[in-house]
C-alpha cells in the first residue's frame, strides 16, 4: 500500500506569478492616482488655471507622463520577481490578446480580447495582471496603428481593467460556476468602466465649437459633467454594451476552459520555483 505520509501536500493557494512588494504597491498606487487626475482633470481644475488655458495640450502632457509611470510600474514589479519563465507567459498571453484585438475592432463593440484579460488577471494576480494589461494594449496598438495621445490611456485602462480580476475575492477557493458567475458580474461594469475612462482621454480634444457636447472651460463642473455623460451616450454607449456583452458571452462558453488551462500552465511552470542550471559533467 502507498504511504500517504510521503505524498507531497497538495497545494491549497494558487500560486502568484507576482508577488507584489511595499515599492511595487507604491508604484501602482501613484501611477493609478497620476492616471485618475490624467483623466479627471476637466472636472476639477478651474477656468483660470494654466491646464484649461492649454486643453488642447493637457492630454499630450499626460500621455507622456503617463508613459514614463507605466515603464516605472513594470519595472518595479520585474524587480519583485518577474524571471524567465513568467515573461514567457506574458509573451504569449500579450502576443494573444493583441491578436485577438482587431478581430472585431470597430464592429459593434465586439473586442474579444476582454474576456482573455479577465480571465488572465484572475488566474495569474493582480500584479502580472496590471502588467499583462498595459503591455497587450500596447501590442495591440502597435499591431492595428492606434498609435497616439490616446494610446497611454488605453495602456492604463486596460492595466486596472486586468488588475482588477485578480483583485476578486476566492481566488483559492472559488470554482465552478460560481467563479464563473462572479467574473461574468466583473466583466460587465469593468467593460463599461474602460470606455468611460477612454472617452475622458479624448474628450478634451474635442473642438467646443464644432460640438455642444465638448468639454467648455467656461462651463461649471455640473455643466461639463453633463456634456460628458451625453458625450458617451451618444458617441460609445453601443460598443460598451457590444463590449461588456461580448465579455460575458464568451467568459460563458470558454472560460472553464481556459481557466483550468492558464491554471494548469501555472502549476507546470512552477513561478515559485527558481530557475537554476546545473554545471556541465567533467
Amino acid at each position: 500500500m502507498t504511504d500517504h505520509a510521503t505524498r507531497p501536500a497538495r497545494a491549497t493557494r494558487q500560486a502568484r506569478v507576482i508577488h507584489l512588494g511595499p515599492r511595487s504597491i507604491a508604484a501602482l498606487a501613484l501611477v493609478s492616482a497620476v492616471g485618475l487626475a490624467a483623466l479627471c482633470w476637466p472636472f476639477f481644475a478651474p477656468p483660470e488655471s494654466a491646464v484649461v488655458a492649454h486643453s488642447q495640450d493637457a492630454p499630450w502632457f499626460f500621455a507622456c507622463l503617463l508613459v514614463l509611470l507605466v515603464a516605472v510600474v513594470a519595472a518595479t514589479i520585474s524587480e519583485s520577481g518577474l524571471g524567465p519563465k513568467a515573461v514567457a507567459m506574458l509573451g504569449v498571453l500579450s502576443a494573444t490578446g493583441a491578436a485577438l484585438r482587431p478581430i472585431g475592432a470597430g464592429t459593434a463593440g465586439l473586442e474579444p480580447m476582454f474576456f482573455l484579460m479577465v480571465l488572465s488577471g484572475r488566474v495569474l494576480g493582480p500584479g502580472f495582471g496590471f502588467v499583462l494589461g498595459s503591455v497587450t494594449m500596447f501590442a495591440s496598438a502597435l499591431l492595428t496603428g492606434g498609435v497616439g495621445p490616446w494610446m497611454p490611456f488605453q495602456m492604463l485602462a486596460m492595466g486596472w481593467f486586468t488588475m482588477g480580476a485578480g483583485l476578486l475575492p476566492g481566488r483559492d477557493r472559488l470554482r465552478g460556476r460560481g467563479e464563473i458567475l462572479l467574473l461574468c458580474a466583473y466583466g460587465i461594469p469593468a467593460a463599461l468602466a474602460y470606455g468611460t475612462a477612454t472617452n475622458l482621454a479624448g474628450w478634451p480634444f474635442m473642438d467646443e465649437v464644432a460640438s455642444h457636447l465638448a468639454f467648455d472651460a467656461d462651463s461649471p463642473v455640473a455643466a461639463n459633467l453633463a456634456r460628458f455623460l451625453a458625450f458617451c451616450l451618444a458617441t460609445s454607449l453601443g460598443w460598451d454594451l457590444g463590449r461588456a456583452v461580448t465579455t460575458v458571452v464568451l467568459t460563458l462558453i470558454l472560460g472553464p476552459v481556459i481557466l483550468r488551462a492558464l491554471r494548469r500552465a501555472t502549476r507546470r511552470a512552477a513561478f515559485e520555483s527558481p530557475v537554476t542550471f546545473d554545471a556541465p559533467a567533467g
